[in-house]
């Protein structure tokens, strides 16, 4: 669906390095750029499974401090349709790399910056991580607390995935349709903690509006009601349980032979003695049997999964979730699938490698081949 599109991405992890991976599982020609050996304690490896394995990526390295290696990489990025970087805000321009510069060289570039809290603000030069932006930006306090009352540590990076890395995606392909009807490029402030205000969007705009105090239990989808809620089972598992709509509820008063409650599901007196009922009924058969009566049954429950559990399930299975990799110390390993709608889930084996295509990509970018060997005998390229 991209093909033809190209990306240079300056990042190795976090929202920009999301944002890089779904583009090239989308057909985009990405472009992993990277520092040189003798300046690669600055940018984080990540493990060699991370990000797909760098799976469809090409890769490239410069000394972009060394002037004759940021020219190199300018004279790349004259060529490029996006590029994406995830410095601390005004490092980019600093070193001679910013939008400005770039934009001189080809007007036409997407210049995507991903940061945690924005290229401007009183907080635009904060260090953080997920846990930080997820903080910010209301989620961790909303989210059901830990047993000695503080906010929960999350299971997944929503943050930089769905705040930074998604977000970050988005805008992207909405710049490239913006450039099909204009012909001109735009530069992109991507921030996870403003992603996370756009995750927000429910708890913050009922506030804002009616000046509800949002936060655990305060409505159906936060847990006030047992109908959206998880049970344990016979065996140890546990099952999510979100009924929300009546007629679902009372599919599943039904099914646990509970109808009683039929009239009381948002009556706040009731809910303990429900939760209460359900947790009973729940107890008296494992989850898997519990799943297979109810879940085809219209009554909105699903197993809660592990990760080895997930990876064997046969709907997930049957959706062409998995394929296969190969690294030369670790040998063969299953991986996730590009999983967005329109990609292409199946894959053939990808085998991971440490060599670069700096050669070939400056090659395509007009430099000579005498040009490239001076350039990686003085270090500038690699």
């Amino acid at each position: 669906m991209l093909d033809g599109i190209r990306v240079l991405n300056l990042a190795s992890v976090g929202p920009a390095a999301r944002a890089g991976r779904w583009l090239a599982d989308y057909g985009a020609d990405v472009i992993q750029i990277g520092p040189t050996p003798r300046k690669g304690g600055v940018q984080i490896k990540p493990p060699f499974f991370s990000y797909s394995a760098g799976r469809g990526l090409r890769r490239a390295q410069f000394d972009l401090k060394d002037e004759a290696g940021r020219a190199a990489f300018l004279r790349l990025a004259a060529g490029a349709d996006v590029l994406i970087e995830s410095f601390r805000p005004g490092v980019a321009a600093r070193i001679g790399i910013g939008y400005d510069e770039v934009r001189a060289l080809n007007p036409r570039i997407v210049y995507c910056s991903t940061s945690g809290y924005g290229q401007q603000g009183p907080y635009a030069q904060w260090a953080g991580h997920d846990i930080n932006y997820l903080a910010l930006g209301g989620f961790l306090d909303c989210t059901t607390a830990r047993a000695d009352g503080g906010p929960p540590i999350p299971g997944a990076t929503v943050a930089d995935g769905a705040g930074g890395g998604m977000q970050a995606l988005v805008a992207i392909l909405a710049a490239l349709v913006e450039r099909g009807r204009t012909g001109e490029g735009r530069w992109l402030d991507v921030s996870a903690a403003d992603g996370v205000l756009a995750l927000m969007s429910q708890q913050i705009d009922e506030y804002l509006a009616v000046g509800t105090l949002p936060g655990p239990g305060s409505n159906i989808l936060t847990g006030r009601y047992a109908c959206y809620d998880c049970y344990p089972c016979a065996d140890g598992g546990w099952v999510s349980v979100g009924v929300v709509e009546p007629h679902f509820y009372a599919n599943l008063c039904k099914a646990l032979e509970l109808e009683q409650y039929l009239p009381h599901q948002h009556e706040d007196e009731k809910q303990d003695e429900i939760r209460a009922a359900f947790r009973e009924r729940f107890l008296t058969r494992t989850r898997d049997e519990w799943v297979a009566e109810l879940a085809p049954n219209d009554c909105c429950v699903a197993p809660v999964y592990s990760v080895p559990e997930l990876v064997e399930d046969a709907h997930y299975a049957a959706r062409g979730a998995w394929i296969e990799a190969e690294d030369v110390e670790h040998g063969r390993f299953r991986q996730l699938a590009p999983m967005f709608s329109g990609c292409e889930r199946e894959q053939p084996l990808y085998t991971t490698r440490d060599e670069t295509d700096t050669a070939d990509v400056l090659r395509a970018a007009g430099l000579g081949d005498d040009e490239i060997e001076r350039l990686r005998a003085a270090g500038a390229v690699a």
